[in-house]
């Protein structure tokens, strides 16, 4: 199992500035969603095989990805994530989201309002049929409303393990400093990554948690392959995967900013914001 020495804690702390991405712009951004369809993304439903988007579960619907249950007759356990077909280490991922509608009445009572996207999540073919959560590290969305008085962009760990100022955090989930919000209205939140090193939280632009080298352990994910369970294994890099949990839930503007890429600045692809470097990548001539 990985301990952090506070050497290597000062130095996490001291480079978070890499986060800002100065140099950065609006088209460097990739949308990852086109509006019209779900191409580019996999599906994989607990309980159903990878590919099969049961009761049409997932579906594309005024320009945003709708996570809808109308063709259910009982929630039944179908925990979903629509993953995105690239492996990612280094990056910024933002979105909105909002939930609709009413939860599923099978649904578990933790679920209400509830949802989130998974990072640095294991591959979805490697996901088993009836395994229910993926191995990966979830930015949790919540919702509120009545007693619900919860904030959002919390961390979970299924499967895996997380620090936090130099410890391992116990809590399968932990909060974060944002405000309270309500269950309708579209939240803008962002998720910054840098491979096994740090991992921060955004709610409207600002930080609201976060924590450090994520890597596998743990409990609660269930069902999956033991091979692919190696705990203490750090995690590097993944799949990111959309989340729902039996309460309906749209997602729209999900954007991607990659931070890993040629940091040789005679390139015609270098950026002065990326911090990972991948020479194989740099791309030089007229």
């Amino acid at each position: 199992m990985y301990r952090l020495s506070l050497l290597g804690f000062l130095f996490l702390v001291m480079t978070g500035a890499a986060f800002s991405q100065k140099g950065a712009k609006p088209k460097d951004w990739v949308e990852l969603f086109n509006g019209k369809n779900l191409d580019g993304w996999v599906i994989k439903i607990a309980g159903h095989e990878m590919g099969d988007n049961y009761g049409d579960t997932f579906r594309v619907r005024d320009g945003v990805i709708a996570v809808s249950y109308d063709q259910y007759k009982e929630f039944g356990a179908r925990f979903s994530h629509l993953f995105y077909k690239q492996k990612l280490s280094h990056y910024r991922l933002a979105m909105e989201y909002r939930f609709v509608g009413e939860q599923m009445k099978d649904g578990p009572s933790y679920a209400r309002l509830n949802s989130g996207v998974m990072v640095h999540s294991q591959a979805p073919e490697t996901i088993l049929k009836d395994q229910d959560w993926p191995i990966s590290v979830e930015a949790q969305f919540l919702g509120n409303d009545g007693d619900l008085k919860r904030p959002t962009m919390n961390v979970c760990t299924p499967g895996t393990e997380i620090f936090m100022k130099g410890a391992m955090v116990k809590a399968h989930c932990t909060n974060s400093t944002s405000k309270i919000y309500g269950g309708s209205g579209w939240v803008s939140v962002e998720v910054a990554v840098l491979g096994s090193e740090r991992v921060r939280h955004f709610v409207e632009g600002e930080q609201v948690l976060q924590y450090e080298l994520p890597q596998i352990g743990g409990g609660v994910a269930n069902r999956f392959d033991p091979a692919i369970k190696v705990d203490g294994k750090m995690l590097s890099e993944g799949y990111i995967a959309l989340q729902s949990e039996s309460h309906p839930v749209e997602f729209r503007n999900i954007r991607l900013l990659q931070l890993k890429g040629c940091m040789n600045s005679k390139a015609k692809n270098y950026k002065p914001y990326f911090v990972e470097r991948d020479e194989a990548a740099c791309v030089f001539g007229k």
